[in-house]
């Protein structure tokens, strides 16, 4: 797995980039040769943030974890994505190498059933990404998901944690 380490605001140590693939390339006996995984540390103040997204074959996994060190965080971050493959191997299926499936079920969580609750049906009208944030909190939705007039393409608008927006484009 190739790993690319990234720091905002720091600058990382050697040891803790090589610690960093020390420990993901455990992650090496569930996905493809060709996996990659990204580690980003943002710093702010005195918490240190550390996201880890692994991108395989038609598979993206991410885990952000927040502590007052970047080695906590990552260790965090590191369990939470373990955990993940761990519980949803058995959904992945062919996106995880064989390896996986050898994980005794002792480790692993009860597997859970996705219940849907509702369904709704509405027309998706053609507006801007300014607009589309106007109606999304107008409505008190976290998210919107709108027909955009630049490229006439399904987009949706979402309310980050940070208490910014995102866009979520799809690509064609």
């Amino acid at each position: 797995m190739k790993v690319t380490c990234t720091g905002r605001r720091v600058s990382l140590k050697p040891s803790f980039i090589e610690k960093a693939e020390a420990k993901l390339a455990k992650l090496d006996k569930f996905f493809p040769n060709e996996a990659q995984a990204q580690v980003t540390v943002n710093v702010e103040k005195s918490r240190q943030t550390v996201e880890i997204t692994v991108h395989s074959t038609g598979l993206t996994l991410r885990a952000e974890k927040a502590s007052e060190r970047m080695e906590d965080a990552f260790n965090d971050a590191f369990d939470l994505l373990m955990r993940r493959v761990v519980k949803y191997r058995k959904r992945l299926g062919d996106k995880l190498t064989s390896a996986a499936a050898e994980i005794p079920i002792a480790q692993a969580e009860p597997e859970e059933t996705y219940e849907i609750i509702r369904e709704k049906h509405f027309a998706v009208k053609p507006c801007s990404t300014e607009e589309a944030i106007l109606q999304m909190n107008l409505l008190g939705h976290s998210f919107f998901l709108y027909r955009s007039i630049e490229n006439d393409c399904i987009q949706a608008v979402y309310r980050r944690a940070d208490g910014g927006y995102g866009v979520l484009i799809p690509e064609t």
